[in-house]
C-alpha cells in the first residue's frame, strides 16, 4: 500500500480526492471483487432515485436511494462514503453491475446472528408485527417469537408489544431455510433464577420488600419480588373498604410490602400493604369519643342500617332504630343515599371488635321530651288509625308519636273479637290517654275511658230479685252470658237455664238463623260491681211469672247457698 493506512482515521474534508481516489483504488485491489459477494465502494453520486456506487470496476453500479433510507424516511447518505454492497453479478461485456445495499445488510445481519449462535449470545431486536402463533421480531432480519415465549405468563394482547425493543435468545436457527425462533421467556427464567436465591435469603416475616405488581385478580395481587411472586390479598390491601384490588393498584406498579408469612418449603409468600401503616383503630376513642358529632359518607346501606365511612378504615353503623324517631321508616334507603355526606352522634365504641355505633336521632329533638306537657294522663286526642294488630290499634298523635288502644280498651260494651272488625287504617279516632311510658316509649289510649263505664251506676239501676230481660251474646261451656244493657253482662249459669238439663241446650240459645240473638228474661241473684259481675237466673224468672211464691222462696234461699259455689266453678272455668 503506497498511501498511509491513518487516511482512515481523518475527516473526509481533510482528504483530497486525489488522496482518496489512490487509497480506494489500492484497497480494492487487494481485497479483489468476486461475484456474489459483499464488496465496498464509494458513492459518487447521489439523485433522488438512484445512488452511484464506484466498486472500482469497469463500470460503476446503481442502487435505488430508497436502499439507504431510514425507518424515518430520511437519507443520510454523502459523496465519497465509503458502503458495503452486495455484488450480484458482473457483465463482462456490457460492462454492467448488478448490485444491492439491503442484500449486502441481510448477509450481514446473517453472520452476526451466525455468530451470536455460535458463541450463545443474545440478540436485541424490535417486535414490528402480530403473526399466527406470536409475533413478528426485526433483529436484522425477520424472525419469529412464538407467544409461548413472550413472557412468564401467558400475555392474553400481544398487540400491546408491537413497538417494543427486548433482548432474545435464539433458540432455533436455520439458515439455508431462513428460519430463526427467539424467546424471551428463557431469558426472563435465567433472570428470575438469578434473583431467586438472592430475594429467599431476604425473606422473612415481618420484612419489608419493594416488588413490581405483575398480576391483578379478584381477591388480590401478585407481587414479583425478583425471582418469587407473593400474594397481596385484598383483605391486607387497605383498613378500608375496597371493592376491587384494581381501585389501588396497576400491572407494573412498584410497591412496597411487609412479608406477612414465608413458607420455604412451598415458597408461598402472603404479603400485606396496609400493615406497614399505621391501623387507624389505635387512636379511635381519642378522635371520636362517645358523645361526639362526627361527619362521614354514607358507603353501604343494607335492611338493618346505614355505614358510614369517618375515615380510610373507620366505618360506623347507623342502626334503622338510630335513625330518626319516627319508627314508620320501613328501609334506611328513605332517609340515607350512598355517596351522600351525614352527620351522626358516636354512641359507643368497641375497639376490640372494631365497632362503631352512632345515631342521626340524637341529632334532633325527641318528641317523648314533651310529650307529657302536650298529651297528659286524662287529656282526650285525636289522631288517626295507623296500624291494626290482633290485640288493638295504633293510632297516631304526632310526627313519632303512636298511642295504643288495646282491644280491651275499645268498648264497654260491645265484645270485639278483632279490631278490624271496628277499624281500618286511616280512620279519624278520639280517645283519652291513660298512661305515658317515656322509657319504654309507649303511649296508651282508650276509646272506651271517653263514656262512663256503666258499672259505676248498676246498683241505682238494678237490684237483686228483680226480673230483666236481654240478648243471649255469648255461651259457654257452664252458661249463657246475657247482655242486659249496653255494657252491662250477666251469667245465667247452667244450673238457672230453663233448659240447662237439655243435652243439646245450646242450640236452644243460639242466635236465630237470621243472626239475631235470642231474648232471656231473668232474675238477677247476684250483683258485683267492682269485679263487673252479675249473676242471672231464667228460672227464677219463669217461676215468678208462674205466680209461685213459695216455690220462688225456696229457690230464692238455695240460690243463695250455691251462689258462692257456682261464682267459684266459673271463676275456675275462666281462667281455664
Amino acid at each position: 500500500m503506497t498511501q498511509d493506512p491513518n487516511l482512515l482515521n481523518l475527516p473526509l474534508n481533510q482528504i483530497s480526492d486525489e488522496q482518496f481516489k489512490s487509497f480506494f483504488d489500492e484497497l480494492m485491489g487487494q481485497k479483489g471483487i468476486k461475484e456474489q459477494s459483499v464488496v465496498q465502494g464509494r458513492v459518487i453520486n447521489i439523485s433522488d432515485e438512484w445512488v452511484t456506487v464506484d466498486i472500482q470496476y469497469k463500470a460503476e453500479g446503481m442502487i435505488a436511494t430508497s436502499e439507504f433510507k431510514t425507518p424515518e424516511g430520511e437519507i443520510t447518505l454523502k459523496l465519497n462514503d465509503i458502503v458495503d454492497v452486495y455484488l450480484d453479478t458482473l457483465d463482462e461485456e456490457d460492462g454492467v453491475l448488478f448490485l444491492s445495499k439491503e442484500k449486502a445488510d441481510l448477509m450481514k445481519a446473517w453472520e452476526e446472528i451466525s455468530k451470536a449462535v455460535e458463541k450463545d449470545e443474545v440478540v436485541k431486536g424490535q417486535i414490528v408485527a402480530r403473526v399466527k402463533g406470536g409475533l413478528a421480531v426485526d433483529i436484522g432480519v425477520k424472525a419469529f417469537l412464538p407467544g409461548s415465549q413472550v413472557d412468564l405468563r401467558q400475555v392474553k394482547n400481544l398487540d400491546k408489544l408491537i413497538g417494543e425493543t427486548y433482548e432474545f435468545k435464539i433458540i432455533k436457527f436455520n439458515k439455508k431455510r431462513g428460519n430463526i425462533v427467539l424467546s424471551r421467556r428463557v431469558l426472563l427464567e435465567q433472570e428470575r433464577e438469578s434473583k431467586r436465591d438472592e430475594t429467599i435469603q431476604r425473606l422473612r416475616e415481618g420484612a419489608i420488600l419493594t416488588g413490581i405488581v405483575k398480576n391483578i385478580t379478584d381477591y388480590g395481587a401478585f407481587i414479583d419480588l425478583g425471582g418469587i411472586d407473593g400474594l397481596l390479598h385484598i383483605t391486607d390491601m387497605s383498613y378500608g373498604r375496597l371493592n376491587s384490588p384494581h381501585d389501588m393498584f396497576e400491572v407494573g406498579q412498584s410497591v412496597e410490602v411487609k412479608v406477612l408469612k414465608f413458607d420455604a418449603d412451598t415458597q408461598r409468600v402472603s404479603l400485606g400493604y396496609k400493615q406497614i401503616r399505621p391501623d387507624p383503630w389505635e387512636e379511635v376513642e381519642y378522635k371520636y369519643p362517645v358523645g361526639a358529632i362526627v361527619r362521614g359518607k354514607v358507603v353501604s346501606i343494607p335492611d338493618y342500617g346505614a355505614f358510614i365511612e369517618l375515615e380510610d378504615g373507620i366505618e360506623g353503623l347507623v342502626h334503622i332504630s338510630e335513625m330518626t324517631w319516627n319508627k314508620r321508616i320501613k328501609h334506611p334507603s328513605k332517609l340515607v343515599e350512598v355517596g351522600k355526606v351525614i352527620e351522626a352522634k358516636v354512641l359507643d365504641i368497641d375497639v376490640e371488635n372494631k365497632r362503631i355505633s352512632l345515631g342521626m336521632k340524637q341529632l334532633e329533638q325527641n318528641p317523648w321530651d314533651v310529650v307529657e306537657q302536650q298529651y297528659p294522663v286524662g287529656s282526650i286526642v285525636k289522631g288517626t288509625v295507623r296500624n291494626i294488630t290482633d290485640f288493638g290499634i295504633f293510632v297516631g298523635i304526632d310526627e313519632g308519636i303512636d298511642g295504643l288502644v288495646h282491644i280491651s280498651d275499645l268498648s264497654w260494651s260491645q265484645r270485639v273479637r278483632h279490631p278490624s272488625d271496628r277499624f281500618k287504617k286511616g280512620d279519624p279516632v278520639e280517645a283519652r290517654v291513660l298512661s305515658i311510658d317515656k322509657e319504654n316509649e309507649r303511649f296508651s289510649l282508650g276509646i272506651k275511658q271517653l263514656g262512663e263505664d256503666p258499672w259505676y251506676t248498676v246498683h241505682s239501676r238494678f237490684f237483686l230479685g228483680q226480673v230483666v230481660e236481654g240478648a243471649a251474646v255469648h255461651m259457654a261451656d257452664f252458661g249463657v252470658f246475657v247482655e242486659i244493657e249496653e255494657g252491662v253482662e250477666g251469667l245465667v249459669h247452667i244450673s238457672e237455664l230453663a233448659h240447662g238439663e237439655s243435652g243439646d241446650w245450646q242450640k236452644e240459645y243460639a242466635p236465630g238463623e237470621d243472626g239475631v240473638p235470642k231474648k232471656i228474661r231473668c232474675e238477677i241473684l247476684h250483683i258485683d260491681a267492682h269485679d263487673r259481675k252479675m249473676s242471672l237466673s231464667e228460672k227464677g224468672a219463669t217461676e215468678r211469672a208462674a205466680g209461685d211464691v213459695e216455690d220462688y222462696r225456696r229457690r230464692s234461699g238455695e240460690a243463695g247457698a250455691r251462689l258462692g259455689d257456682v261464682m267459684g266453678d266459673v271463676a275456675k272455668k275462666l281462667k281455664k
